[in-house]
């Protein structure tokens, strides 16, 4: 069987066209042939049928369940699929031993952490009175002249103002 299905996979050996028994068509050139011959005889079309294993094989409706239990690729498909079931049931199931490392974060001590002020871009806090306990924060702009803070963050759009103004 071996020796018929590298045969059969020979670029250069004559296949005979199911829709014009005169065409001998090389096997490399056979799956083009096909489509091609397909579109110029429709007639024919109807009374074949493709097999499920090969859309090389375009057999007679009548005769497709014979072909279906006796197609030589059907016996490689099923002979695949018995090799990858041999196989995953060699296979050693290997657990594995890999811990993640302890973390080092604490994100509800960073939460609970309120001494670090919120950060505004083109604004810096200052201390105003380095001198007592009554320290007063103040805020200074250090932007180039002609750029300016926005006056809200985040700025919001007029357009999706939900306020209800405009409408």
């Amino acid at each position: 069987m071996a020796d018929n299905y590298i045969d059969a996979l020979d670029p250069e050996k004559l296949m005979q066209c199911p829709y014009d028994k005169n065409h001998q068509i090389r096997a490399c050139r056979f799956p083009y042939h096909l489509v091609k011959c397909r579109k110029n005889h429709p007639d024919i079309v109807e009374q074949l049928v493709t097999c499920p294993f090969n859309a090389r094989h375009q057999v007679p409706r009548a005769e497709i369940s014979q072909h279906i239990s006796s197609c030589d690729d059907k016996r490689f498909i099923e002979q695949d699929i018995a090799n990858q079931l041999a196989n995953c049931r060699k296979e050693p199931t290997v657990m594995s031993m890999w811990q993640s490392p302890p973390c080092a974060e604490d994100w509800d001590k960073d939460l609970g952490d309120e001494s670090k002020p919120v950060f505004i871009w083109g604004v810096s806090r200052c201390e105003a009175n380095s001198f007592g306990s009554n320290t007063t924060r103040e805020q200074k702009n250090h932007l180039p002249s002609g750029l300016r803070i926005p006056k809200s963050l985040p700025y919001v759009l007029p357009w999706k103002n939900s306020s209800g103004a405009g409408n």
